[in-house]
């Protein structure tokens, strides 16, 4: 109890120190309270006693539905989990968390009780966490702080309160500590520190080196320590690699040497899908993206300026801010988010990928991208790989980043045009694998998306399901020896319908060309009068070759008879 208290300004230096770490200074009773809970780490509070009713202090827990207004002007109401401080009518402080309106210290108080208490570290948060109320107390309450700490701080603002507030420190002080804790005591042995350091420390420097960090050493035989932890390093040196970690940080970790653990009989690889993820991300860097790690968490009104507003999102209680309240169910916003940074900053073109997770729920995007349907699957987190290319060569250069990185893995895929609502219509298509399996999306961005992230020129990217190709890669790929023998290539050009797909067309070929047929390369698209409204001409190099001889003219031209037939079955001709 201090007596003959003047409530008025702190010193300057209070002030500085306080704002300095982010408080705001109020009076000097408070202020001290606050900067011993910055220098000690123990919350303080600070009692008008003249109006703490009776006179007395009691803790307890509260009883259901009993309320309180906290400093905050709130009024809360508790259950029976939570611990109360009292005075002979009733609450006036939570316990650990927040004290109440009615004992507040002002600017006519004279009397000062202060109490310094240890709590329940778990109970502590999850009363916190009940009433919604964090506070600089709970923070460090509820990672339980070591009651003598409590002494140690209770010291320190006896000090300052005499000092700074003109008080007279009664004589006497409560303590009720029914269960004492005793000190720490942890066994460190000399050839341990040497087995993690990988350096042999001489015995009387790692006595000198904790003895000046407070700990006391007892001599315990064969090069062994009983070391006492004091109580302001309880919480973070609890066992003997904690002590070690103490020495090497004051001898230097600059000195010493680089090694490697000794391990006996420890071995280990990757697993197939890991493997495969590396293959996957290295094929994107090695063509010249970036890899970007965005957040998990994204804000619904990108899904707005995806033209996906309708998807059911996984929301986010308690988010880290407003613009991280939902999971996010695409990487394309993080990826956009990412490339609007960079542009803004000067780099025009960014090029990034990203391999991560992606989350959605029950009616939220499918893994290609689409709309939610019915019966769709519950709460699932999938590992996706997407790509983002501002500016470069369009949805065609776009498709040959994705066709070198999925020839890699050695999967079936092909494309068919499909629409997205966030892409531009006719610029885009549904990337396919296995059994017609839905792996993913390719294709332009809609302008009216890039404007959203002020992204002007052309935008492009693709997304894909990694799970679902990990699951189409065969697990064992077989390579063929280059042959020896001289290819045959020739050139055609093929007259189609504008709307007959050109990879139907060289997919059509392929099936024809037989064995033979060892690659279709479809290299240029032509619309002209001369061939009509309404048709293209689309030019393909075919490279014929057999492993084991030389093909000769009639092969060939059977072969060549035969594609003819099958375009011919298309819709499509030769041109001369």
């Amino acid at each position: 109890v201090f007596e003959d208290v003047k409530i008025g300004p702190s010193p300057l230096w209070l002030k500085q120190r306080l704002t300095a770490a982010g408080q705001r200074p109020i009076s000097n009773v408070v202020d001290i309270t606050n900067y011993v809970m910055l220098t000690t780490g123990q919350p303080l509070h600070s009692f008008d006693l003249d109006k703490v009713r009776g006179g007395r202090i009691d803790v307890r827990r509260a009883r259901d539905g009993e309320k309180m207004t906290t400093l905050d002007d709130v009024e809360r109401t508790f259950d029976s989990s939570m611990a109360l401080v009292c005075d002979a009518e009733g609450p006036s402080g939570i316990g650990g968390v927040m004290g109440g309106q009615i004992s507040e210290v002002s600017d006519t108080t004279t009397r000062v009780l202060m109490e310094a208490a240890t709590w329940v570290g778990p109970n502590i948060l999850e009363t916190s966490k009940t009433l919604g109320l964090r506070s600089e107390a709970s923070a460090r309450f509820e990672k339980q702080l070591h009651p003598d700490l409590a002494v140690a701080a209770q010291r320190l603002a006896a000090r300052l309160m005499v000092e700074l507030c003109g008080a007279r420190l009664v004589p006497g002080e409560i303590d009720v500590y029914p269960q004492p804790v005793a000190p720490r005591v942890v066994k460190l042995r000399h050839p341990r520190i040497e087995r993690l350091l990988g350096v042999r420390i001489p015995e009387d420097e790692v006595g000198a080196i904790l003895g000046r960090l407070g700990f006391e050493l007892a001599d315990a035989g064969d090069g062994e320590w009983d070391v006492t932890i004091p109580y302001w390093r309880d919480g973070d040196v609890q066992r003997e690699a904690d002590l070690i970690e103490e020495v090497a940080r004051i001898h230097g970790l600059d000195s010493l040497p680089a090694t490697l653990p000794a391990r006996s009989q420890a071995f280990g690889r990757l697993t197939r899908v890991q493997r495969l993820r590396r293959l996957v991300e290295d094929s994107l860097r090695d063509r010249g993206l970036s890899e970007a790690i965005s957040w998990s968490f994204t804000r619904p009104e990108a899904m707005h300026a995806l033209r996906l507003g309708d998807v059911p999102l996984l929301r986010i209680d308690n988010p880290l801010s407003e613009d991280q309240r939902v999971l996010r169910p695409l990487l394309l916003p993080g990826l956009l988010d990412s490339a609007a940074y960079n542009v803004s900053r000067g780099r025009a073109t960014p090029a990034l990928f990203e391999s991560a997770h992606v989350y959605r729920g029950t009616g939220s995007l499918s893994a290609n991208g689409d709309k939610p349907q019915q019966g769709s699957t519950p709460a699932m987190e999938r590992h996706h790989v997407g790509a983002l290319v501002v500016g470069g060569g369009g949805f065609r250069a776009m498709k040959g980043i994705l066709e070198g990185m999925l020839e890699t893995t050695g999967a079936e895929w092909w494309v068919e045009p499909a629409e997205r609502p966030f892409l531009h219509p006719g610029r885009s298509a549904s990337v396919l694998a296995g059994d017609e399996r839905k792996l993913g999306w390719i294709g332009e961005l809609h302008p009216m998306v890039a404007a959203e992230w002020d992204l002007t020129g052309t935008c492009t990217a693709f997304e894909i399901d990694f799970e679902l190709l990990a699951e189409i890669v065969p697990e064992t790929r077989h390579y063929q020896p280059i042959s020896p023998f001289p290819a045959v290539i020739q050139d055609i050009a093929v007259v189609v319908d504008d709307d007959v797909l050109a990879g139907v067309v060289q997919a059509t070929v392929d099936e024809a060309g037989g064995d033979l047929l060892e690659r279709v390369t479809l290299f240029d698209e032509y619309r002209g009068e001369q061939l009509g409204e309404g048709k293209k001409s689309l030019a393909l190099r075919l490279e014929f070759r057999a492993p084991d001889r030389t093909l000769t003219d009639e092969e060939v031209a059977e072969r060549r008879t035969a594609i003819e037939r099958e375009l011919g079955e298309l819709g499509g001709k030769l041109r001369a």
